[in-house]
């Protein structure tokens, strides 16, 4: 494995990863969701999916809308300008807008197929989520309602979180960083906001600075508001969690042009790969809590669906095929951005491993005949016997910007017919 080849990756050149990739999201992935989870007549996303696309139910979680919405919206304006793909993100769009908002000011957590409350918000990450989706349907479709709602979403979650006062949370999580730093930089790739570069500034800092535990070389996920370490806290790490950020935070700083930091994010991506894989059965582990050998952990519960998760010891080895998913992402922007005849050897073999472990253990297509995964199983990675819920956002998402990084490795152009951008945001030629 540690001999792979610096012209492939996963066994295929770059134009035939490519090209495998293309097949799965548009001729697999974006298909099932058209037949099975989008709902064409009131607009949105029905996530409740059995392995074989069997609808379990028509709850919609704002979580999925918003993904959904940011999903559709990319495809359109970076790798396939299709009218049917802005149209779902239109009619998502308008649902979100016209159901989630309460009248009272609140949030929907779940509504029903028309729009109907079903939960209040439990959390402040099916806003961002529903942010996210906005400002990028925003260019899609020169939508200045949904720029200005997506914008002022955006701002007022991140005041409302981190303004000082007794409402401001005990613990803020690394994925308030991660979403704040994803977002910021996709907005500030298309427009100037001094506001957004702020946010983007503090959430750099927080995660390179401030959750980086230098003892442990992993990022703790949950710090106090103040930066200061939560007892029973000091030495979790999300692994996942922490791939996924700081390849977010090494596209915010390549925008920058800070070289540096971009190679600091490279190498805690390192750290926390060889800390967190699975060499027995593959895979990232969910957590590790370093240092205590008979932890207890909390029973990991999913939302969406009635899995339940239980661990003890050092690591937590629930799997995750999202965290498989920010691997790939991972790895490839490191692979581009050290040019893929000069890609450190840890990058490529994790970006095998990762596509080895989603194809032999987490894909249900051989046996579903569906592009269809396993989302989250023990550490065996043994595939619970139904599904309840399947992913609208990381593996498309994955295959989505892993096309476009591709497409700027091979000097390839945008089926959009616009140019292709270079990871600093600048179009290339």
């Amino acid at each position: 494995m540690e001999n792979v080849s610096q012209n492939t990756l996963a066994g295929f050149s770059l134009p035939a990863l490519r090209e495998r990739y293309r097949r799965e999201l548009f001729d697999e992935q974006l298909p099932f969701w058209d037949r099975f989870g989008i709902d064409h007549e009131h607009g949105g996303f029905m996530c409740s999916l059995g392995y074989d696309g069997t609808r379990v139910n028509d709850d919609k979680f704002v979580w999925f809308q918003g993904r959904g919405l940011w999903l559709y919206s990319f495809v359109y304006n970076h790798l396939r300008a299709d009218p049917a793909y802005l149209e779902v993100a239109r009619k998502t769009k308008d649902f979100l807008l016209a159901h989630a908002q309460q009248a009272d000011g609140s949030w929907a957590g779940k509504l029903s197929r028309e729009g109907r409350l079903i939960e209040p918000e439990r959390d402040v990450y099916g806003r961002y989520f529903a942010a996210e989706g906005l400002l990028e349907y925003a260019r899609a479709a020169a939508d200045e309602r949904a720029r200005a709602t997506g914008l002022d979403l955006f701002k007022t979650l991140f005041d409302e979180t981190t303004r000082a006062g007794a409402a401001r949370p005990r613990i803020i999580p690394q994925g308030f960083w991660m979403l704040n730093v994803n977002i910021a930089r996709q907005f500030l790739e298309c427009e100037a906001d001094s506001d957004i570069s702020e946010i983007a500034g503090r959430a750099v800092d927080a995660v390179l600075e401030r959750h980086y535990q230098p003892d442990l070389g992993l990022n703790t996920e949950n710090l106090c508001a103040d930066f200061s370490r939560p007892p029973g806290e000091e030495s979790k790490c999300n692994l996942g969690h922490s791939v996924e950020t700081l390849w977010m935070v090494m596209e915010e700083v390549r925008r920058r042009g800070d070289r540096r930091l971009a190679q600091i994010c490279a190498d805690r991506i390192h750290q926390h790969l060889d800390r967190g894989w699975d060499a027995l059965h593959g895979g990232l582990a969910m957590w590790i809590n370093a240092g205590h050998k008979d932890y207890q952990w909390p029973v990991e519960r999913v939302p969406g669906t009635d899995l339940e998760f239980h661990a003890q010891g050092e690591f937590n080895y629930t799997k995750t095929l999202w965290s498989l998913d920010e691997t790939l992402i991972a790895t490839l922007k490191v692979i581009e951005q050290s040019g893929a005849g000069n890609a450190p050897a840890w990058a490529l073999r994790y970006f095998e491993l990762a596509q080895s472990v989603i194809d032999e253990k987490f894909s249900m297509r051989a046996r579903y005949g569906q592009p269809t995964y396993v989302l989250f199983a023990g550490r065996a990675i043994t595939p619970p016997p139904r599904s309840t819920r399947q992913d609208n956002y990381h593996r498309p998402r994955a295959l989505a910007v892993c096309i476009a990084a591709l497409d700027r490795m091979t000097g390839a152009t945008s089926a959009t017919g616009r140019q292709v951008a270079t990871p600093g945001g600048k179009p290339s030629g």
